[in-house]
């Protein structure tokens, strides 16, 4: 089962994908479904099922018409925190034999993005009841942050760069007695600015407070432990850049329960109410490939089990708000 969420006369309400052409709306959104699973201990899919009415959509126009949102919203913007980690990906056959190769040098001549994928790959996958390695560990913002599909994605004009990271997004709500409930994933574009990371990975956090971007759709259903997807880049029309990535358990370092344990083992991440946006990494970037994205360039990003394609694209912002902090 997949849900969209989207505007119709001027309210946000979910819907059921029935196929590529037609959604069917259900009576309110997806943060009050949920909330209602919660309460009345069903299953998303009983409630969903349960609250369906019999408007249906063009799917298409909905795309056209810019009335697609993210496919999990909080009313309240600043309870929703968007935030991800890194190193978690094995990437293709390649890449994965040469970190293992540089994973085999001793622990002084090792960076320290090096250390962190190898202890992820030694111990991401911890047995059950066990904890594994800590992942590398970023905050994006709260929902304001996050950009519908469809939708520019906004960089600023201090930002070095604005690129593509095509990635798993776990989407989450948090119960009354503080357990974290998760809903499903989506498809994700946690865009970075590369370019400011790469000069000292200690501004690793500047360049991930940026927009991004996740949906259309939410699967509810169990995720597949690998899948096969395709990140693109079109400029007019044309495609400027594609690569096929993987991503799933079976394709990580980590496994999910493993990143969402230490994410969630700090209590300020378990306050009741609050909605979750949890990025699970990637391996394939067009940064890898020097490509500079510009303005117009449209990201898609695509994997077949979750429906729609996630397409956004660039805008530079001219100037941003002037910052001036004044004494009381």
């Amino acid at each position: 089962m997949r849900l969209i969420q989207c505007l119709h006369e001027n309210r946000l309400y979910a819907a059921l994908v029935e196929s590529e052409d037609s959604v069917r709306l259900a009576d309110t959104d997806t943060y009050h479904l949920a909330c209602d699973a919660m309460s009345s201990g069903r299953s998303m899919t009983e409630v969903v099922e349960s609250r369906l009415t019999e408007t249906r959509l063009d799917y298409a126009q909905l795309v056209e018409t810019r009335r697609l949102m993210p496919p999990l919203t909080h009313p309240d913007p600043a309870h929703c925190l968007v935030t991800g980690t890194g190193l978690t990906h094995l990437g293709s056959a390649d890449a994965r034999s040469a970190m293992h190769a540089k994973a085999q040098a001793s622990d002084e001549d090792l960076t320290d993005s090096m250390r962190m994928f190898k202890l992820g790959v030694e111990n991401g996958k911890p047995a059950a009841g066990k904890v594994g390695a800590q992942p590398e560990w970023f905050y994006k913002g709260d929902g304001d942050c996050v950009v519908p599909p469809e939708a520019p994605l906004p960089s600023p004009s201090f930002a070095q760069d604005g690129g593509e990271e095509p990635e798993l997004a776990g989407l989450y709500l948090i119960d009354d007695n503080g357990r974290p409930r998760r809903l499903g994933f989506a498809v994700g574009n946690e865009f970075s600015d590369h370019v400011t990371e790469r000069f000292n990975y200690l501004w690793l956090a500047h360049s991930k407070l940026r927009v991004c971007s996740f949906g259309p759709e939410l699967l509810l259903d169990e995720l597949p432990d690998h899948l096969e997807g395709l990140s693109r880049i079109t400029r007019r029309q044309e495609t400027l850049w594609e690569k096929p990535f993987l991503t799933g358990e079976r394709n990580m370092a980590h496994s999910l329960a493993n990143l969402e344990y230490h994410h969630f083992k700090y209590p300020g991440f378990r306050r009741p109410g609050d909605v979750h946006v949890h990025f699970f990494g990637t391996a394939t970037l067009s940064f890898a490939d020097a490509i500079q994205a510009q303005e117009g360039d449209r990201f898609e990003i695509e994997i077949p089990a979750f429906g729609r394609p996630l397409r956004n694209p660039l805008t530079h912002r001219a100037e941003d708000d002037e910052v001036e902090v004044i004494p009381l």
